[in-house]
């Protein structure tokens, strides 16, 4: 078959970017010829022989709101004017204008919409607050068309499932493919503390994510460690413009907490600490879980993080409120103070993430293309 994919990048730096590769890796793999309607695509991809990229515009435009624009529009016109020659479209939430065959749900701004209500501090004022309520509700309404009109939404989880539902997408056209996770790149072992600039010894936790929104919830996680006086953090993530250095401070937990900035070497991260931290507030997957449970740590989560649907007691600690310091603390010290239980969670966290690879979500993603038919074509007429 001949597939059209339209994301605004095929990268392996972001979520949605890397499971687009890992999907066109897998067709490629099987004998597909792919086309890549990309802001960004990657080298090696796009070197396919099987593989054209049409490079779509505004990839260094100022904001996401005009990217989103221009993507929209120009990967429509170019559907448009090649449907002929294209099987099926693959799109990801409402990147593109033109309907789509098979849409990929990583992000549901309805459901965003609803959870941001709930969030202390979500919802930011002046013209930042303004932005972000008109991108809201411009990818509410762009959504609704495009799930409402793919022949099927694939859900990254249960929630995203959920809130698809609620959007008014009927659950017979849904289906759920879990990202996944590489588990030869996080693996099990001991990095080097020292060369990471972290404390040789007593536990560790790791917080990985974006400083500067509260979805993440490193608010909590800073309230929870003043009574978890034993447990260090790791915390990674750009600091420019974040509240948390100082709330750290303010807290008396400088000591304590160690700010990294952003880091490409997370799985080294992951290798250096005793446990990970993921409370966030609302969360449609997140990577970073199965990354822990692929390097063999165990993982404090809460459920309105999309893979908690995934986890169960003998790999992670699911708790029920993100905004409960108190009970994040004690779920914190109770791993902090048992290296055994840490191990034996990591054993059974590392076989869970073994059947989570990207491999096996591609294959997936894969399995339900192929088997979805082909629509009809009405021939074009003969020219006069």
């Amino acid at each position: 078959m001949h597939i059209a994919i339209v994301t605004p990048r095929f990268v392996r730096g972001d979520g949605q970017g890397r499971v687009n590769v890992e999907v066109a890796e897998c067709l490629l793999d099987r004998g597909h010829r792919l086309t890549l309607l990309a802001q960004k695509a990657r080298p090696a991809l796009v070197a396919h022989p099987r593989v054209t990229w049409v490079r779509l515009p505004a990839a260094d435009w100022p904001t996401a709101l005009l990217r989103d624009a221009a993507m929209g529009w120009a990967s429509a016109r170019w559907l448009r004017a090649h449907r002929a020659s294209i099987d099926l479209v693959v799109g990801n939430g409402c990147v593109t204008r033109f309907p789509v065959d098979v849409n990929a749900a990583h992000f549901v701004h309805h459901g965003w919409r609803a959870a941001s209500s709930r969030i202390p501090g979500a919802s930011a004022r002046g013209v930042r607050g303004w932005y972000h309520t008109l991108y809201t509700a411009l990818n509410v309404r762009g959504e609704r068309r495009a799930f409402g009109t793919a022949r099927l939404v694939v859900a990254v989880s249960d929630r995203v499932r959920a809130e698809l539902i609620d959007a008014g997408v009927p659950p017979a056209r849904i289906r759920v493919i879990p990202n996944g996770v590489d588990p030869t790149e996080f693996a099990p072992g001991r990095a080097s503390r020292s060369a990471l600039g972290l404390p040789a010894r007593g536990p560790l936790g790791l917080f990985v994510g974006d400083l500067k929104t509260p979805r993440k919830n490193l608010d909590t996680v800073l309230r929870a460690l003043t009574e978890t006086p034993h447990l260090h953090l790791a915390v990674a993530g750009r600091t420019e413009g974040s509240p948390y250095p100082a709330l750290a401070a303010q807290l008396g937990l400088a000591d304590r907490v160690h700010f990294l900035g952003f880091r490409s070497d997370v799985a080294d991260l992951m290798r250096a600490s005793d446990l990970v931290v993921c409370p966030s507030r609302y969360e449609p997957f997140s990577l970073v879980v199965l990354e822990a449970l692929a390097s063999g740590r165990p993982v404090v989560t809460v459920r309105s993080v999309g893979a908690a649907s995934l986890l169960s007691e003998d790999c992670a600690i699911v708790l029920e409120d993100p905004d409960d310091p108190s009970a994040l603390a004690a779920a914190l010290t109770a791993l902090a103070d048992d290296p055994a239980r840490r191990d034996e969670m990591g054993r059974a966290g590392r076989r869970l993430a073994l059947r989570h690879t990207w491999r096996r979500m591609a294959e997936q993603y894969a399995t339900l293309i192929e088997r979805l038919p082909v629509p009809s074509r009405t021939p074009a007429l003969p020219s006069a």
